[in-house]
């Protein structure tokens, strides 16, 4: 099946097709590296590991059933990062596995990128009671546990899932309406990021669906132009 048509319907959208044809918006990509750690630092990922499980920066850590540290290939090209636990993932100690999740898989599986060949994790590795959105002194607390994981798994990518995400990451108050759309750089090393709906909000409003496809294209887009920046002679 023509890999626009996998994408929309993961995304349960109805394909349209202009006469003619549809012509091919982006250039696809290779398929990203299986899942595998080979040459990571496993004593390092262990470490810190263990320093979330035993963590207790923040008052979240009484509230928790276990702490949700992250999963999938650490040498991935793509990292993805959401806002923080939900009950789901407070229970079975892995993000992004209810509902949400399930979509988001879809999401990611439709343009080639199984979950198991991208890195997810979240800004917080505690549950806010309640879901809550994150104070600011808890996402300060879990912030060098999630550099510390960018640092480990050196991505060319960054996907910031939702509002909570994008605004963490890059430090801003701006609307995520107005993040989407544009490549933004992460941290000293500039790592190209981008932006798009949290796919909870996604199940709310399934109208906005078709703005998630149009990020995913550019965060496609922008994953093939990395790719070639560092396979130029030079480089």
């Amino acid at each position: 099946m023509n890999r626009r048509l996998q994408y929309l319907e993961a995304l349960e959208i109805d394909a349209w097709t202009p006469r003619g044809g549809f012509a091919r918006t982006a250039q696809l990509i290779a398929t990203p590296p299986g899942n595998g750690a080979a040459g990571a630092d496993t004593a390092s990922w262990d470490e810190l590991a263990a320093q979330v499980r035993s963590c207790t920066r923040c008052g979240l850590h009484a509230t928790r059933t276990q702490t949700v540290f992250g999963v999938g290939n650490r040498r991935a090209e793509l990292m993805v990062i959401g806002e923080a636990p939900g009950a789901d993932e407070d229970a079975q100690g892995e993000p992004f596995v209810g509902r949400a999740g399930q979509l988001l898989n879809s999401i990611l599986r439709g343009m080639g990128w199984p979950r198991e060949t991208v890195f997810i994790a979240n800004v917080l590795k505690c549950r806010p009671p309640g879901n809550r959105d994150p104070a600011p002194e808890e996402a300060a607390s879990c912030r060098p546990y999630l550099q510390a994981q960018i640092d480990l798994v050196q991505p060319r990518m960054l996907l910031a899932v939702g509002r909570i995400a994008a605004q963490n990451l890059l430090a801003t108050e701006t609307p995520i309406g107005k993040l989407r759309g544009h490549v933004h750089r992460f941290g000293a090393g500039g790592i190209p990021l981008v932006v798009t709906y949290h796919p909870a909000y996604l199940l709310r409003s399934p109208g906005e669906k078709r703005k998630v496809w149009s990020d995913m294209k550019l965060l496609r887009a922008e994953l093939a132009r990395a790719r070639s920046d560092t396979t130029a002679p030079g480089h």
